[in-house]
């Protein structure tokens, strides 16, 4: 493997990380606005209340599927998930 792919490998696994985060935060916030135990957000969406404190911390990798079923159970387009900052910069590639 050579130097760039390292560089690239590294970046990536560093954004999932941080999307991994962001979105579990946004999750939260939503169920909490939305006055949802986590247990209820479970029930709604078949994942278990364990389970859903393991993606609001960001301790979880979300698949596009659990997004959906996270959206729909949230009542909330997708792109509400995504709605947080993101320095995109801090993810560059050097040689």
């Amino acid at each position: 493997m050579n130097l760039l792919h390292f560089a690239l490998n590294k970046a990536t696994m560093d954004i999932l990380k941080d999307l991994t985060i962001g979105i579990g935060k946004r999750i939260k916030a939503i169920r909490k606005q939305k006055a949802l135990t986590q247990e209820t957000l479970g029930l709604i969406t078949g994942i278990d209340s364990a389970d859903i404190s393991k993606y609001e911390a960001g301790k979880i990798n979300l698949t596009l599927k659990t997004i959906s079923r996270f959206s729909i159970a949230l009542e909330v387009h997708p792109k509400e998930l995504y709605d947080f900052d993101l320095d995109i910069t801090k993810y560059k590639i050097e040689e």
